[in-house]
Formats: structure tokens, sequence, C-alpha cells
């Protein structure tokens, strides 16, 4: 590896090239000072061959093994499937490799325990990456929390309507006992974020979760209602069936995402026509949806946003929602004071009205990658940890668990934000 703080990067492989891996691959053409896209891995020869194409320098692995024991690679990316999370950490751990694992992070609260011994063991970095609660917005709300401005922070409200279960899906992505359904894959966003904000100490959760769509058997729904060690409560919920969506408050959708095109691929479904295995291929690399996403984000900035489709507005509009994408819109409640995310940070209501607040912050990457490269080469604490990312998962586990009892369950593997979280960041106007 290079050394010298400018010109130090991190080798990055990516395990599973799919489409949650393609985030990472396009956060290294955006960040090419502080990582390097070292080496690709898939099971798909296509995959591959397209992979290669785009990233000629790179190395092609098509087994886990293979891609672990290339010396060349620093740190991988594990975007396979769900039920591989756990053995494709492992491995990497037992040949000396940082992990930045996707969400979910594992299927059992077990295989979480079983990775984060791992890695701790040999002594490398595992960071939980791609949820909402890296956002700049979430970040901004806890520092209004932590500053006492608006008082203590008594509720938080996450209210998401998608059309999650109308996205092309795989045969793996559609089983229950593999990790696919909304708990699992969006889960993550919600309850990251409502942790973080609440300090992390999530004691019980009750909680519903939903299956009524006869084309697809997982579920596309939960509600769930969290208390947290000191008195404040949370409630998250997602609707993934793709009727109403929040997105629709902004004004109509385009493409995909318009009313139109999710009535089409409904009728699709239902008369057993739509060619799933195409739509899907149209988001891996190379498809024509990726190239697309790819071209933008070389002209993008690598900045921590906020997951949702934000509008542009003059300064002090509070129409609509700026909060839309999959988490879904947030209102945080103090003792003397709201706050909901706005088009240029979060607007909070108080005893003087209401005011939009910014937020300055010397990261300019998403923030998962800054914290491995942080606790790589100089040596931070990993934030979004192992065991921060257990006790998300705990969380969604007890969901699951509380909709098939009845009750509510208790948590043990939660554990608090770290007292150094986002010192980096300081809000504008507080």
């Amino acid at each position: 590896m290079v050394v010298g703080k400018a010109t130090r990067r991190i080798n990055i492989g990516v395990i599973g090239i799919g489409v949650g891996g393609l985030e990472i691959i396009r956060s290294a053409v955006q960040q090419p000072e502080t990582i390097n896209l070292t080496a690709g891995c898939d099971v798909v020869p296509l995959t591959r061959e397209r992979f290669q194409e785009r990233f000629p320098d790179a190395k092609v692995y098509s087994s886990v093994d293979e891609i672990c024991k290339d010396p060349n690679v620093d740190a991988v990316y594990i975007a396979s499937p769900n039920r591989f999370h756990a053995e494709h950490t492992i491995t990497a751990a037992r040949n000396g490799k940082h992990v930045l694992i996707e969400k979910p992070m594992a299927i059992s609260l077990k295989e979480t325990e079983q990775m984060v011994d791992e890695c701790e063991r040999a002594g490398v970095k595992l960071v939980c990456a791609h949820t909402a609660s890296f956002g700049l917005p979430y970040r901004i709300m806890r520092k209004v929390i932590q500053s006492g401005e608006i008082g203590q922070l008594k509720a938080i409200t996450l209210l998401a309507y998608t059309d999650w279960m109308l996205r092309p899906r795989t045969p793996d992505e559609l089983d229950f006992a593999q990790g696919g359904g909304v708990p699992f894959r969006q889960g993550p966003h919600q309850i990251d974020t409502v942790r973080l904000l609440g300090g992390g100490m999530i004691k019980n959760v009750w909680a519903k979760v939903g299956r009524w769509m006869p084309e697809r058997a997982i579920p596309g729904y939960y509600t769930a209602h969290f208390e947290f060690e000191d008195g404040a409560v949370a409630t998250a919920t997602h609707n993934g069936y793709g009727y109403f969506t929040l997105g629709d408050i902004n004004g109509p959708a385009a493409g995909r995402s318009s009313i139109e095109s999710i009535v089409e691929v409904r009728k699709q479904m239902r008369a057993g026509t739509r060619d799933e295995a195409a739509d899907k291929q149209e988001l891996r690399i190379g498809g024509a949806i990726e190239v697309k996403q790819f071209e933008a984000a070389k002209t993008a900035g690598p900045g921590r946003g906020n997951f949702g489709r934000q509008i542009e507005r003059e300064p002090g509009d509070r129409t609509g929602l700026s909060d839309t994408g999959d988490p879904g819109t947030i209102i945080v409640s103090c003792e003397r004071g709201d706050m909901r995310i706005g088009p240029r940070g979060v607007f909070i209501y108080d005893d003087e009205g209401v005011r939009e607040v910014t937020g300055e912050s010397a990261v300019n990457a998403r923030g998962e990658i800054h914290e491995m490269y942080e606790a790589v080469v100089n040596d931070k604490p990993v934030y979004h940890s192992g065991r921060w990312g257990m006790g998300t998962a705990e969380a969604i586990f007890a969901m699951v668990e509380s909709s098939e009892t009845g009750k509510v369950v208790e948590l043990t593997h939660q554990i608090p934000v770290h007292p150094d979280y986002d010192a980096d960041l300081t809000v504008v106007d507080l």
C-alpha cells in the first residue's frame, strides 16, 4: 500500500457485483484519493465480464476464497446474497481483510455474533455499511438533540410508503428464510437511524409484520414500537406494496417510480408476463439503468446524502416533503420542539417559530468508506461497528419475533452511540 497522507489509499475488493455492490463501485470512482477498486468477485460470468470491461486494471474472481487470498486487497465490501454475509465475513477476517458489510448484517443473531467474534479475533475492522443513518440530515438531528437546544428527546416517528415489493427481485430476495422482505432489507435503514437518534440503547420492541401480496410471499410491511432505556419511544413503519408512495406528495415521480409504471408492473405480475430477470439485469453492471447511474456518479459528489429525493425549493419554503426515499419521512419530538428534514438541512419547530439549520462536516465521502479509511489508516474508532450493527440486527429479529408471538421482546445486545460520533460536524444557525 502506498504510504503518505496525501497518497495513501485502501485497496478494496467487492464481493457480489450486484445492485448492492455497485454502491461501493460508484463511490470508488468518486473517491480515488482514499480507495482503489482492486478486485471484484461474482458467480455470474456476464457480471464478471462487464466488470472487467469497465475496470481493466482490476482483478476478477469467481470465488470468495480467491479474492480474500489476494495480497493486494486490504478490505472487502460484501454485497453477496444475505445468506452468505456471515460466511463471507468470516472468510475475509481469517484472511486478514477488513470488512464493509451490506445491510442486513446477517440473517440470524447467532451469525452476527460469529461475525463480530471472528473480526475481533483477527484484529480486522468491521463496518456495517449502507444505512440511512450515515445521511447528513440525521446526523444534524442528533447534534441538535445532543445540544439540548429543544430539550430532551421524547419520540421519533419514521414512516415509509414505497414500491419496494414491485422492484425486480431474484429468487433468494423473495425467500424470507434467506433474508428477503421489507423487515430484513429495509428495516436497517429505519432502525439504524432510530438507534442513532435515540442514543443506541433500545430496551424493548413490539411489532407486527404483514404479508398480503399473493405474487410475493415475503413480508412487505412492518410497524414497530421501540422503547429506549431513558424512556424515549420510537415508531417505525414501512409499507412497500406501492399503491400510495410518500414520493407522490412531492409531485408525480417520473420513470420507473411513476404511478403509471407501477400500475403496469403490477398488471404484468398478476398476469405472469413480467420478465423480472430482464428488469433486474437493467440494474446490474452494464445494464441500461446502471450505466446512466454510473455516468452520473462520475460528476456527482460523494457526500453523505439523506437517501431521499430532494426537491429544490426557495429558502423558507416548507411545502411538501424532502425526505421521501426508502427510509421515509421522519419527525423527531423533543420537550420543546420538533424536527423534520428540509430541502437544505433540518427544520426546527420550537417556541420561536420555525427555522432551518444546516450542517458543516469535514467528511466529504460516503460515511462507511470514511469510517473504514479513518480506522485503517489513522486508527480512529469505527462508529458503525460490528457490535453496533449487531444491535440493529437484534432489533429487526425482535420485530419478527414479536409479530409471531404477540409479545413485547426485550433486547440484550444494544450498545450506546460512540461518544466521539460526528465530532467533525457543526450545526449552522442553531
